[in-house]
C-alpha cells in the first residue's frame, strides 16, 4: 500500500497524540509558570510530527530520511525534558511513565520508518543513479 498523505503515517498519528498529551500535561499552572521548560518541552513535542510531515511533503527519500532523523532526535529531547519535569516535581511518576512510554513508542516507529526509507533509497540508487 502506497501512503499518499503524511496524515496516513502511523508515526505522524502517534506523534500528534503525544503532542496533545504533552500540551495537556503542561497546562498545569505550576508547570506553565516555568516558561523555559514548558516552552521547550512543547517545542520538542511539536517538532516530532512537524518534521515527519515536512520530510514527507518534500517528496524525496533522502530529505524524508533526514527529517525522520530529526524527529527521532526530538523524541529523545522530549524524553529528557519529561525526566526533568519528573525530577523537579511538575509531573508525577504515573504521568511520566505514560509520556515516556508514548515517546519511546513514537521513536521506535519513526526509527522503523527511517530504516524502511533508507532501504528504499539504497534499492533505488541501484536501479537509478538519480535517487
Amino acid at each position: 500500500m502506497r501512503i499518499e498523505r503524511f496524515e496516513d503515517l502511523i508515526a505522524w498519528q502517534k506523534a500528534r497524540a503525544l503532542t496533545k498529551d504533552v500540551y495537556l500535561t503542561t497546562m498545569n499552572p505550576r508547570f506553565e509558570r516555568d516558561f523555559a521548560l514548558c516552552g521547550q518541552i512543547r517545542k520538542s513535542a511539536i517538532s516530532v510530527p512537524s518534521n515527519i510531515a515536512e520530510g514527507f511533503e518534500r517528496g524525496g527519500r533522502r530529505e524524508f530520511h533526514q527529517f525522520l532523523s530529526i524527529a527521532k532526535g526530538s523524541c529523545a529531547e522530549l524524553r529528557t525534558q519529561i525526566y526533568i519535569a519528573l525530577d523537579i516535581g511538575y509531573i508525577d511518576e504515573q504521568t511520566a511513565t505514560k509520556l515516556l512510554g508514548a515517546a519511546a513508542e513514537v521513536a521506535k516507529i519513526v526509527g522503523g520508518l527511517r530504516k524502511a526509507v533508507a532501504k528504499q533509497r539504497t534499492q533505488s540508487s541501484v536501479l537509478s543513479p538519480q535517487s
